[in-house]
């Protein structure tokens, strides 16, 4: 363990196999990026679950790594150079896993950049915007007499699934008949509006054709299948 004893959150999510790359995450729509392009890399992993609910991410420990205290986080005791290298941002754990294994991404290099591309416009657009149909829907926002604000982001997030259906129209995947990296940053997200954020019909996603379609392909493989259920909740 001695090439992770500088990183302190091991002290709280001990590594039983400090020679496989570290997962701190739980099954959010932004934690099981990290897990589902693992299972499709195939790549020797050990998941530790931060349980959000109970503000573990907030912890010393977790900080360590991850100052934002968001999940998910690895540590890699194989990183660049042979060193150990402690990564956040769902992101950007996506790309150093890409480059890592030279999978999940295109090896030509404009579409690699058209691929990172999409990943970003998941980060910046539909994951914030969904996430706040999901906070004035379902959750606390639910109650606020104004629905403005849910309007606004369910009007916001209706647009974006358009951009993607257009997108995905004559595709199987976002990058043509490959499976990437782009893909998995969007397909938790969108699987959450229409699933556990109960906004289906708020916006019009039986409307689509391509979207739905996508989100059944992406599903039905067994490693997002696998991916969506790591780490365990509590």
């Amino acid at each position: 363990m001695s090439s992770l004893s500088a990183f302190p959150i091991t002290k709280r999510w001990p590594a039983k196999h400090p020679d496989r790359l570290q997962l701190y995450s739980f099954p959010t729509p932004n934690g099981v990026k990290v897990s589902i392009a693992l299972e499709e890399i195939g790549l020797p992993y050990e998941a530790h679950t931060v349980n959000i609910g109970q503000n573990e991410s907030w912890t010393p420990e977790f900080l360590s790594l991850n100052p934002n205290g968001k999940i998910p986080a690895i540590v890699d005791p194989n990183g660049p150079g042979g060193k150990p290298l402690g990564l956040w941002e769902s992101g950007a754990i996506l790309g150093y896993l890409a480059g890592k294994t030279d999978k999940l991404i295109p090896h030509d290099p404009a579409r690699m950049i058209e691929t990172i591309q999409w990943v970003h416009f998941q980060m910046g657009g539909i994951g914030p915007m969904f996430g706040q149909v999901g906070f004035f829907h379902k959750f606390a926002g639910k109650d606020y007499e104004d629905k403005r604000p849910r309007d606004r982001y369910v009007n916001e997030s209706k647009r974006l699934l358009g951009v993607l259906e257009g997108r995905l129209k004559g595709r199987q995947w976002i990058m043509d008949d490959d499976f990437t990296i782009a893909d998995i940053s969007m397909l938790g997200w969108v699987r959450n509006l229409v699933g556990f954020y109960g906004a289906r019909e708020l916006v019009e996603f039986d409307n689509l054709k391509e979207v739905p379609a996508w989100l059944e392909r992406g599903l039905a493989r067994p490693a997002v299948q696998r991916g969506l259920e790591i780490p365990k909740r509590p």
